[in-house]
């Protein structure tokens, strides 16, 4: 392969795997230069994770509301609403790292390293690759640069993670500020050409409720982007089909909606459709628009459908960015191949880190957050060449 550079903006820790961590070793066993810019620099994550009951939930400090604990029979709100070691009903103390040190990278000290790099004439790419932010001023700060550098490259690729906010048990909650969010939607998204949202994230982006078909296909984007909250989508059942009524082909709609604003390949990376393989299995979708040499459009739809580990890992969603870049690099036309080698080999990754945790934990111990960092390293050979063990569905 010649050679391939990415400039990587995102976060970084001494421990663990998680922002340009889990994304750089990744792409350079695959074959990629990759130049990392960390817009954080901390000693670990930043993810707590507690036990309720038989569930577990996790947050990033600094979550203030939609407290997870809000549906309990007491009614009382826990977790990020009050002090965790005042909660009442916790069975166990979180299991996350109980403190963190580091810097942030502000927008001038990014500004001023970009312009080291033009200064040396070394500002060139092919890829860009972004992840988590929590900052207006430096998240459009990485819009300039990337307009820069397509100017100079129109053949490069930006490969945006939107990481803003997640569902559990149906809720969904930011953990960025909410001001980022018009800024994904107005500057972000239209320079990507490659979006990984999760089916939340994907749904504050395209600013849709689902409720139904119906009032899908009546819906219109959302016009205030103060207003783009957090939307709320009930699943509407199809009674015996073991699937979601309507929710899928509303998906797609908001797909093609995405694709309108900018990106030529959509994946949603995680959703709480039901499968008809069970509850065990999670499904992912994407999408990818094609233009043939006529001008032609072609849109290529998958779907996958991957196995559940009863666990709360850190730095996957990067780790799937990242792979997902070098894949659609060398299957730049396929889609479905693409995204079985991303997911099969996020599979290998997560079954040695949570068999290696169980192990670390001893038997009938929940092992911690710190013993289920991902297994990187280890999993070098399944991250070059990985077995097919996710199969997608060409719809």
């Amino acid at each position: 392969m010649e050679e391939c550079r990415v400039l990587s903006i995102q976060s970084h820790v001494v421990r663990g795997y998680v922002g340009n961590r889990a994304a750089t070793f990744p792409l350079q066993v695959l074959g990629f230069e990759i130049d990392a810019v960390n817009s954080v620099q901390f000693s670990n994550h930043t993810v707590l994770a507690a036990v309720h009951g038989e569930r577990t939930v996790y947050w990033r400090r600094g979550q203030l509301s939609n407290c997870v604990g809000r549906s309990r029979p007491s009614g009382e709100l826990c977790l990020v609403c009050v002090p965790i070691r005042q909660c009442p009903e916790c069975p166990a103390l979180p299991t996350g790292y109980a403190h963190w040190k580091g810097q942030v990278l502000n927008s001038d000290e990014l500004q001023e390293l970009y312009d080291g790099l033009k200064l040396n004439d070394v500002n060139k790419y092919d890829y860009v690759l972004t992840g988590y932010m929590r900052d207006k001023s430096f998240l459009a700060m990485v819009v300039d640069i990337v307009r820069e550098l397509k100017h100079q490259n129109p053949r490069l690729v930006y490969v945006c993670d939107p990481v803003m906010g997640d569902k559990r048990d149906g809720e969904g909650s930011m953990y960025v500020p909410e001001d980022l969010l018009p800024v994904y939607r107005e500057k972000v998204v239209p320079v990507a050409d490659i979006i990984t949202p999760n089916q939340f994230e994907a749904e504050l982006l395209s600013g849709r409720k689902i409720h139904s078909q119906e009032e899908a296909l009546a819906a219109k984007p959302c016009e205030s982007t103060s207003e783009a909250r957090v939307p709320v989508v009930p699943v509407v059942w199809a009674r015996g089909s073991g699937v979601a009524a309507d929710v899928l082909p509303m998906l797609r709609q908001v797909m093609d909606m995405l694709h309108s604003m900018g990106p030529d390949t959509v994946v949603i990376t995680s959703s709480d459709l039901p499968s008809p393989r069970g509850p065990d299995y999670l499904i992912a979708l994407g999408s990818q628009r094609m233009r043939k040499p006529d001008g032609a459009v072609v849109m290529e739809r998958i779907r996958m459908e991957m196995h559940k580990v009863d666990a709360v890992f850190v730095g996957t969603g990067d780790l799937f960015a990242a792979m997902l870049l070098a894949w659609t690099h060398k299957h730049p036309n396929d889609l479905k191949v693409a995204c079985e080698k991303t997911v099969s080999a996020m599979h290998h990754v997560l079954q040695r880190t949570i068999k290696y945790a169980k192990g670390q934990a001893g038997e009938g111990q929940k092992p911690s957050m710190a013993q289920l960092e991902l297994r990187m390293v280890q999993s070098k050979k399944d991250i070059e060449n990985p077995e097919i063990v996710v199969q997608a569905t060409v719809l």
